[in-house]
């Protein structure tokens, strides 16, 4: 078990809470529907209902007013026991996200109670086909109809996650020109006419998550559906993205805690000429390792999350975390699967399964590329 350090008698009993529920409702079915590549709707319901889809927000509205550091080591300890699961919450979160922060009065009592709730569920509609790191380059388009009550949308939305099974979406779309000034967001329901979710990708890993295109045909969204401004919607998905980086970079982080876990169990109860392969310095080097890299990452993400909390910029330090964590989750599941040999390879342990979903981890949110390019930047302006 990991030992955590956690500001209040509250959160240590929320980590308690979410231990539990990892342990009774996720870790058993993990493997289930994964094979089965089935979105566990009901299994985010319950998280939901206890209260762990709105923990980053104000009570106001109905979130769990919990300090960014608390909601990461909740989903670390959610994606110690299923991936899938703990990235439908960060999803989730992150498409609160723009409503919370840039939405008006009227528009937060109106739609936040229900998201942080739990009881509608999110996704995130930044990427296209042709613009993926380039996000500024979308050409989605909403055209202000002439009476100015809707937006006419069309085009298509790549790589969102919950596509199909979401109940509102979060469009980053083109209502002015080229660029990121061009950019506006608005906040979609499932059911509106016109929004249609194409059938989903076939993974290499993540499969019981869904992820599909999104194809908008003359998509009429109400006017009062815009965030914020015009033109201020490339200002809002990159203010998302610094916190939906560090939820993957919490993720990643009970991704590895996870492969370490199990390997170590492993290699304790192995044996080989005579011994457990713990015992030989090839076998416990590599673990050492593994569980140093481990701590890296989640003092960096938990150092970026306290900077946040205290209202600090900390865009650059979301970045370092996010590309530490997703690679060190790649290195110590593939050093997992090593420490497990031939049974490391086969789908009766899960360790096969972590390296899979680790992979991802370093495309999504911003590849680990591009936050090399976001920490340069900020380098070359900033300083060390």
């Amino acid at each position: 078990m990991v030992a955590r350090t956690l500001p209040t008698a509250e959160a240590e009993a929320l980590i308690d809470l979410t231990r539990e529920l990892a342990a009774a409702e996720l870790a058993p079915r993990a493997a289930d529907f994964e094979t089965r590549k089935e979105f566990p709707r009901e299994v985010v319901r319950t998280l939901g209902k206890a209260g762990l889809l709105g923990l980053a927000y104000p009570e106001e509205h109905g979130g769990g007013a919990q300090p960014y550091e608390v909601y990461l080591q909740v989903l670390e300890e959610l994606a110690a026991s299923w991936m899938a699961v703990a990235l439908a919450v960060s999803v989730h979160t992150l498409s609160c996200y723009p409503l919370a922060a840039f939405g008006t009065d009227e528009q937060k009592t109106r739609w936040l109670p229900d998201m942080l709730g739990g009881e509608t569920l999110g996704a995130y509609c930044l990427s296209e086909a042709s613009s993926g790191s380039d996000a500024a380059a979308l050409t989605t388009r909403a055209v202000r109809t002439a009476d100015g009550s809707a937006y006419v949308v069309d085009g298509v939305k790549a790589w969102v996650t919950h596509g199909g099974h979401a109940d509102f979406y979060n469009l980053m779309v083109r209502t002015g020109a080229d660029g990121p000034k061009g950019i506006s967001c608005l906040l979609a329901p499932a059911d509106t006419p016109g929004l249609a979710p194409q059938a989903p990708e076939k993974k290499m890993g993540l499969r019981s998550s869904p992820t599909t295109q999104i194809a908008l045909t003359s998509a009429r969204v109400d006017a009062d559906r815009l965030i914020g401004e015009e033109g201020q919607g490339f200002t809002i998905a990159l203010s998302a993205l610094d916190g939906g980086r560090l939820g993957i970079a919490a993720c990643a982080t009970g991704l590895s805690q996870a492969a370490l876990a199990y390997s170590l169990g492993y290699a304790k109860e192995r044996a080989q000429f005579g011994r457990p392969i713990l015992d030989f310095q090839g076998v416990s080097f590599m673990l050492a390792d593994m569980a140093t890299q481990v701590e890296a990452a989640r003092s960096l993400y938990l150092t970026a999350a306290r900077l946040r909390d205290a209202g600090r910029p900390y865009g650059r330090q979301a970045a370092m975390a996010k590309l530490f964590a997703t690679d060190t989750a790649m290195r110590v599941t593939t050093d997992a699967v090593q420490v497990l040999g031939g049974y490391g390879y086969v789908e009766d342990y899960p360790v096969e399964r972590y390296m899979r979903e680790a992979k991802v981890l370093q495309i999504f949110e911003g590849t680990n590329q591009i936050q090399r390019l976001v920490i340069g930047r900020s380098l070359a302006k900033d300083g060390a």
